[in-house]
């Protein structure tokens, strides 16, 4: 999994800016999670670190908003022959917009497997509704988020409850928490651990806050990443 778009840097050749996408390959399809803000930032990003947009089979839109979902069109432009998976609550606008455009869109409203080992929680929250991946992985269930709105602890709940999977070998992606007061954050921590979470990897809106404590809290399980950052997970039986 390499972070494509992240507001955080990690490797210094790419460029930051406000949003979050990721690529997972190695799997049975190769997944675009979310598109960041400008499909020009995306683009160069995944050149420079050798990611072709044909490699990418289906594309997965946590949330509605741009700095998720503003990179599309640019990257259907270079390879429509995707599936697009977004929220049920999305505009019909929207999606008649991606389809359009040559892609295929389907509809998520409640969990489902995507194909074998790769999950949607299906559509959380009661406001901004918004989707997580989780990915089975011979050391547990690798969860990824765009933003976390409907909450962290929230997101890896569904992600728990659609595998099946009791472990979480890891949490990546935004957590929604900067500006919450550390003792806000201490509690999302310990309830993560309770929910036997081993490692975190916040970026994009966490807060510089929320990552200087996790990283006290979780020690060597605390993940440094921003976009560069590619993590190896154990492949599942």
């Amino acid at each position: 999994m390499t972070i494509v778009y992240d507001n955080n840097r990690f490797d210094p050749r790419l460029r930051t800016a406000w949003g979050f996408s990721c690529v997972v390959r190695g799997l049975e399809k190769t997944i675009l999670f979310d598109t960041g803000g400008d499909g020009q930032t995306l683009l160069g990003n995944m050149k420079q670190l050798g990611i072709e947009p044909a490699e990418v089979d289906i594309v997965v839109l946590s949330h509605l908003h741009g700095d998720h979902t503003g990179g599309l069109e640019r990257f259907l432009e270079k390879n429509p022959r995707v599936i697009v998976y977004v929220p049920d609550s999305f505009p019909g606008s929207f999606k008649k917009a991606v389809a359009s455009l040559g892609a295929r869109v389907e509809e998520v409203f409640e969990p489902k497997e995507l194909f074998p080992g790769a999950y949607t929680t299906g559509e959380i929250g009661d406001g901004i509704r918004e989707q997580a991946l989780a990915l089975k992985t011979a050391a547990g269930v690798m969860v990824i988020t765009g933003c976390a709105h409907p909450g962290i602890v929230k997101m890896v709940q569904g992600a728990r409850e659609i595998t099946g999977e009791d472990k979480v070998y890891l949490v990546v992606g935004g957590f929604h928490l900067g500006g919450e007061p550390p003792s806000r954050l201490e509690s999302i921590a310990e309830e993560l651990r309770r929910l036997s979470v081993r490692k975190v990897a916040p970026c994009h809106c966490s807060g510089d806050e929320t990552r200087r404590l996790f990283k006290e809290k979780f020690r060597e399980d605390y993940m440094e990443s921003g976009v560069g950052k590619t993590i190896d997970f154990p492949s599942s039986e």
